[in-house]
């Protein structure tokens, strides 16, 4: 199993239009962008709180 060419990722594309719309795709990346960046920030936040409790500890 190799990584997916360039024909590849344009069925993914197309079929992805297909199924959303091209009107509800920009939506739906701004969601997942917010999406990730929330994930980010919280991770973040909970290495900085095990960074913390393990200063705390020693």
């Amino acid at each position: 199993m190799g990584a997916l060419s360039p024909a590849h990722w344009a069925i993914v594309a197309v079929v992805l239009v297909v199924l959303f719309g091209s009107k509800k795709l920009p939506d739906a990346a701004r969601g997942l962008g917010r999406s990730m960046r929330i994930l980010k920030t919280e991770v973040g936040e909970l290495h900085s709180d095990t960074d913390l409790a393990l200063e705390e500890r020693d």
